[in-house]
């Protein structure tokens, strides 16, 4: 069986703006984050990340622009000696009511399948309560990290019962392992 970690895009691995990220130079990862990916590959773990992007299906960046934000991405983690398994992502709108985006559970669901992996033995990390929803609606660890809206989220409280709480990525990969 596979370890997996599912992890959010924008506010765990790179900053997050309020006008979205849109191009491969507003894409700058988060101190450590890159490190943090490196680190649980290194202890076994396969990552891939689950992102709603909604700025496609507001016309704000077309494919080819989140395609090389991805890439850079991929490059950064690369160049710390990590791995991502793969990358999906919702272009819908929240008007859109599609089953993938956030907190909806679809885009996990197809990864948890990719993966052969039962959503009990997997954390997803996020900074908004509509990630730690989407996994715990299917049995899985929800973590919050205090990068991005991180803040925001813990000060409106409601997460899910199981919720883990850590500063950033790299504060999480750091437990995770220390656990194994």
């Amino acid at each position: 069986m596979t370890k997996l970690i599912i992890l959010d895009r924008d506010g765990v691995i790179n900053k997050d703006r309020d006008d979205f990220v849109k191009s491969a130079e507003e894409w700058i990862p988060l101190p450590k984050s890159a490190d943090a990916i490196a680190f649980l590959n290194q202890a076994g773990y396969t990552i891939a990340v689950a992102s709603n992007q909604s700025g496609l299906g507001r016309g704000l960046f077309d494919i080819a622009a989140l395609h090389q934000m991805h890439a850079k991405m991929y490059r950064v983690v690369g160049q710390a000696g990590g791995n991502i398994a793969g990358v999906w992502f919702c272009p819908h709108t929240p008007d859109d009511n599609c089953r993938c985006r956030k907190p909806n559970t679809g885009m996990i669901e197809d990864i948890l399948q990719r993966f052969n992996t039962p959503a009990c033995d997997v954390y997803l990390v996020g900074d908004s309560l509509r990630d730690l929803q989407a996994i715990d609606a299917l049995g899985g660890k929800p973590v919050l990290v205090l990068t991005g809206k991180g803040k925001k989220t813990l000060e409106q409280g409601n997460l899910p019962e199981n919720t883990q709480v850590f500063d950033d990525l790299w504060d999480f990969a750091q437990a995770v392992c220390a656990d194994d």
